[in-house]
């Protein structure tokens, strides 16, 4: 079963909603806006980081056209850790490609909040930008960079209650 396939077939039998399409490889987002379709969703950039130790890994999501600057992130990410009594993320990096096929079952340019399928662990900790909880629509890779998911945000926290990770939004 391909990556895609897994994806497609837990969202349907968990009864979750959306439709996907295929198209060509588009492991950037430079490259992926050219295929995706004007279907009223948000598209989201998805990065994958480390802390300076190697022993905590996020996966962050937000809007394809924002840009997100590191520094900051550490401080959000830290502050929000701290709040509820987690002990903080320190210096982030970006996660090596052995370390997105360990935690996610996945390979650079196709990384997806659909990769938490594989975190049977529910080692990954999510933040979301909190500008997706305006939007109806969302859409993200189906843990392949050919092809292009879009659910519902409802269903894609009904979703998120089912992989088990923690997760939250965050104002980046």
């Amino acid at each position: 079963m391909t990556r895609e396939e897994k994806v497609l077939t837990y969202l349907r039998e968990h009864e979750i909603p959306f439709t996907n399409y295929n198209h060509p490889e588009g492991k950037t987002i430079e490259e992926a806006k050219r295929w995706w379709k004007d279907d009223g969703s948000m598209h989201c950039k998805n990065l994958f980081f480390r802390n300076h130790k190697g022993n905590k890994h996020y996966l962050v999501c937000f809007h394809c056209d924002k840009e997100l600057d590191i520094h900051y992130l550490e401080q959000r990410l830290k502050a929000s850790l701290q709040s509820k009594g987690l002990p903080s993320c320190g210096k982030l990096s970006f996660a090596s490609s052995e370390r997105m096929m360990k935690y996610l079952g996945l390979e650079p340019g196709s990384v997806s909040p659909f990769g938490l399928i594989n975190d049977e662990e529910h080692h990954v900790y999510l933040f979301l930008d909190e500008d997706m909880k305006k939007v109806p629509l969302l859409s993200f890779h189906p843990n392949d960079c050919k092809g292009t998911v879009v659910i519902r945000r409802e269903d894609f926290e009904r979703y998120l209650a089912l992989v088990g990770n923690s997760y939250e939004y965050l104002a980046f």
